[in-house]
């Protein structure tokens, strides 16, 4: 949809409302730190590792193909990118659509303060839009020597004042929604992870409140440089813009040499970073070889790192234009043969993609897609415009199912070692954006299935072309299709009237809004 097309005061509600959604505030309050600064001296760093001592037996595989290990759970993937960040040796290049200043963002900032202190080279791109740090922290967080931080598409956000950001959307609305959804974590230019998890809480199951269900996949190896040319892409981009280049006035404490004590201080707590995560970051080691001797750990010559191109499009075709990303997965669904299994957190279908999925079907090829129900869902608008068009996608042919709020999954992964037991159990949501094509292909990435990543955000896949793998992450799928984590939702069924009569309201009011920018 083009905005010449918008009635005005459509268009004018859509900007207010877009405006409130980037002065939202995270899920999780931010953490206040402490106000002592008496380290916890027991904690140290193991010199005796190295992480080009753990690769070296591999450099021969890594030169020629890409390992692959699949992150499904949170507490794991958490932990891994911890004891990447504490063995880097030369360069953490880091570029996120959210990163926030909770319990898990704190520590992760210590672990790159630590790092730069041994002289790892530090970068961090983060999107405008949902920047709710205190940009005064964000100054003193980069002004470490080695730390460059930089805000992608700035102008709707960050240092922003209401009244400015409506500006921003009102003066150029398409370039406002123009955001960068890549989600890598790159060290040394050996290791990649990547997939759905931003840094915060809710992705790693450490909220109390609400948690998503993602996956990540971590490789190393062949295709990693091309996680770093695109890195590298944004990083040079007029659109990356420093952060202290967006500011008038640097803190007072922007270069006291203890303006990081807090911080330390904070992380070090026990009571803010569990001993036995800190164990389990000790022991990564040996996790990693037991994967490398049960062969969990897929060498492949099949594999591609694809992402957009910083802009996405030129905007020749208005809020539409797509991008590499979509135009990949686009010939994925044409070339299915038997089945295509889908998760999608929001999932928005327009005419075109309801057309995509009708002829695969009526060749044989049998589609399902695991969705938020408004029950689980962290994102009304999104809903709202799912189920305007559910009746459609469903006549298509394909299985559509949504993930239930108290899914048995959840009580699996919030009961692992890692975890200290809530009064309650918190609502889980899905995040993975994951597919599984003809029991030999898996797309594991940051894509939802609507026309904000196909034509707006910026994003990034990767695709395996590997029956083990696709076996692995398949299984979990069923799982989550099953009854016991989803809803099969018919012509005639729907969980809808499983919340309140105030949110059904809520995501009634949203069906304004054109589909084009949710």
């Amino acid at each position: 949809m083009r905005i010449k097309q918008f009635r005005l005061p459509i268009l004018i509600l859509t900007i207010l409302i877009l405006a409130w959604y980037v002065t939202r505030k995270p899920k999780g309050d931010r953490v206040n730190l402490p106000i002592n600064t008496s380290f916890c001296e027991n904690i140290h760093r193991n010199d005796s590792f190295s992480l080009s001592q753990q690769l070296a037996p591999l450099q021969a595989k890594m030169d020629s193909q890409t390992g692959v290990f699949v992150l499904e759970n949170g507490d794991g993937s958490m932990v891994t990118r911890a004891w990447l960040t504490e063995y880097a040796e030369k360069t953490i290049d880091i570029q996120y659509f959210i990163f926030s200043t909770d319990n898990v963002g704190l520590i992760a900032c210590d672990y790159l303060v630590r790092a730069a202190d041994r002289g790892v080279k530090v970068r961090i791109i983060i999107d405008d839009i949902m920047v709710h740090a205190d940009v005064n922290d964000l100054l003193i967080f980069s002004s470490h020597p080695n730390i460059e931080l930089k805000i992608y598409n700035p102008g709707v956000n960050l240092n922003k004042s209401i009244a400015q950001k409506i500006g921003a959307f009102a003066s150029d609305f398409r370039g406002a929604n123009q955001r960068m959804h890549n989600k890598t974590f790159t060290v040394d230019n050996q290791v990649v992870i990547t997939g759905g998890r931003n840094i915060a809480d809710e992705y790693f199951d450490y909220d109390h409140e609400y948690n998503f269900r993602d996956r990540d996949v971590l490789f190393l190896g062949k295709e990693v440089p091309k996680v770093t040319t695109s890195f590298n892409q944004f990083w040079n981009d007029n659109l990356s813009v420093l952060l202290e280049d967006l500011v008038d006035e640097q803190p007072e404490s922007i270069n006291h040499p203890k303006r990081f004590d807090l911080l330390h201080e904070y992380a070090c707590n026990p009571e803010n970073f569990w001993p036995q995560i800190r164990t389990r970051i000790e022991n990564l080691p040996q996790t990693f070889s037991a994967i490398q001797k049960e062969n969990r750990l897929v060498w492949l010559d099949s594999v591609s790192f694809i992402s957009d191109l910083p802009g996405k499009n030129d905007g020749t075709h208005g809020l539409e234009g797509g991008g590499i990303t979509s135009r990949q997965l686009v010939e994925l669904v044409q070339n299915a043969k038997s089945s295509i299994d889908i998760q999608s957190p929001y999932l928005i279908t327009t005419a075109e993609t309801q057309q995509l999925f009708k002829s695969a079907v009526e060749r044989g090829v049998k589609i399902r897609i695991l969705t938020n129900s408004l029950a689980s869902t962290d994102n009304v608008e999104a809903f709202s415009s799912y189920q305007s068009s559910r009746k459609e996608l469903l006549a298509t042919g394909v299985e559509v199912y949504e993930f239930k709020p108290d899914a048995e999954e959840r009580h699996k992964m919030m009961t692992s070692d890692l975890h200290q037991q809530p009064s309650h159990q918190p609502i889980f949501g899905l995040h993975a954006k994951s597919m599984v094509i003809d029991g030999h292909i898996t797309v594991i990435g940051t894509f939802n299935l609507d026309p904000r990543s196909t034509h707006l955000n910026t994003e990034c896949l990767f695709i395996v072309d590997s029956e083990q793998i696709t076996h692995e992450v398949a299984r979990g799928m069923e799982v989550e299709f099953g009854p016991q984590n989803s809803w099969h939702i018919t012509s005639g069924f729907n969980p809808d009237d499983q919340v309140s009569k105030g949110k059904r309201i809520k995501t009634w009011t949203r069906k304004i809004l054109p589909k084009s920018i949710l």
